[in-house]
Order: C-alpha cells, then sequence, then structure tokens
C-alpha cells in the first residue's frame, strides 16, 4: 500500500485552470478578492492557508514575471497569483514555473519530515526560487503535519476546519464591475460565496 501524501501539503496535480477573468483595473491590489476566490484562499507556493492566519497582511498579490521584467504585465491578471507575504518576499525578482501551465504536484513534492523534493528542474527552479526548502520552511511544513495527524486522530472537527475556507467569503457578484470587464462572468456567479449561499461549498478545499 503506498503511504498516504502529508496533509494539507498536497499540491495539485492538473495545471490550474483560470476561473475569473477581471480586467482593467488601475491597481493590482483591487483584484485581491479575485484572485483570494480564484487560488481558494491559499498561497500558491507554500500552500500556507488563510484559515491558518488571523492578519489578512499575511497575504498579497503575486506577479509571477516581476514588475521589473515586465511592467507591461503587471495590471494583467493572467500573471497574478495569491501568495503569502514569507513566499512573496523570497520570489522577489525571481521568476517561477505558472501554475496554470504546470501542475506543481508535477514538479514537486513534501514528506512526512517537512522536505520539499523536486521531481524535475522546473520543480528545483520552483523551490529555488521561493526558498521552499529553507530550514525554517522545513521546521514549519514538519510541524503543521505532525499537528494534522494528531486532529485528524483526536479532534475531527477542528482538523475539517483547518481545511476548510475562512468565513469571510468574498461574493464577487457584489463589486464593481472590472473597468474592461470580466472575460469568465460564470466564475463570478459560482464564486465560493455564492456557492455557501446556495449549499454547495465543498467541505474541504
Amino acid at each position: 500500500m503506498s503511504k498516504p501524501r502529508p496533509i494539507p501539503f498536497c499540491y495539485a496535480t492538473r495545471p490550474h485552470i483560470r476561473k475569473h477573468g477581471p480586467a482593467g483595473y488601475r491597481k493590482w491590489e483591487h483584484y485581491r478578492d479575485w484572485l483570494r476566490d480564484e487560488f481558494d484562499f491559499v498561497c500558491v507556493y507554500c500552500l500556507r492557508r488563510e484559515v491558518w492566519e488571523r492578519k489578512r497582511a499575511q497575504w498579497v498579490v503575486e506577479h509571477l514575471i516581476p514588475r521589473a521584467k515586465a511592467p507591461e504585465l503587471e495590471l494583467e491578471y493572467t500573471n497574478l497569483v495569491y501568495a503569502c507575504v514569507s513566499c512573496n518576499s523570497a520570489k522577489s525578482a525571481h521568476e517561477v514555473p505558472d501554475p496554470c501551465r504546470h501542475a506543481y504536484g508535477d514538479l514537486v513534492y513534501v514528506t512526512d519530515d517537512g522536505c520539499i523534493h523536486p521531481r524535475n528542474p522546473e520543480g528545483k527552479r520552483l523551490i529555488r526560487s521561493t526558498a521552499l526548502d529553507s530550514p525554517d520552511a522545513v521546521r514549519w511544513r514538519k510541524e503543521t503535519i505532525q499537528v494534522f495527524h494528531m486532529l485528524q486522530k483526536h479532534e475531527p472537527d477542528l482538523y475539517f476546519a483547518r481545511l476548510s475556507f475562512p468565513d469571510d467569503l468574498p461574493d464577487l457578484m457584489s463589486l464593481r464591475s472590472p473597468p474592461n470587464g470580466n472575460s469568465k462572468p460564470d466564475g463570478a456567479r459560482n464564486c465560493r460565496y455564492q456557492q455557501r449561499a446556495k449549499g454547495t461549498l465543498p467541505v474541504l478545499i
């Protein structure tokens, strides 16, 4: 029998497909709620979740291709992802594989000791560019995995709560329409807030 993958550091096994398409904002911060919903309130790089943090300041709008290298993509939604400040700071001016082109689960994997391992050169680039193998990152993952194993065994309700969605889901339907429209309006109609209102919100992220 294969060993279960560490919880909750299971990277996607398929490239991310964008469900939103807002355009025309003059500041990248205005894309924040779209990106929160887009990436399910999880840092795309280290998989840190909003429900684990109390301060919203721990999360940022992140540019896949840095602004210094491609200023024309500064406000392009397809160049934006959702990330924690630690990964954003570590990445700095580095470029990383686009999660919409590469399934990160095909690039890296995490073991129970908190270590992250590359599967190929692109995985090495992702790890190196975001310092996912730093001693602090490894220690944090190991401790988090241990906590989740204990919660799964002894506190199942808290286990599920820590793998679910934050309370303050943004209602994308109530936002003012993006200046240049939204190429994927169905995404807003099926955002996590609307799913919760309809009773169709998944139990786990």
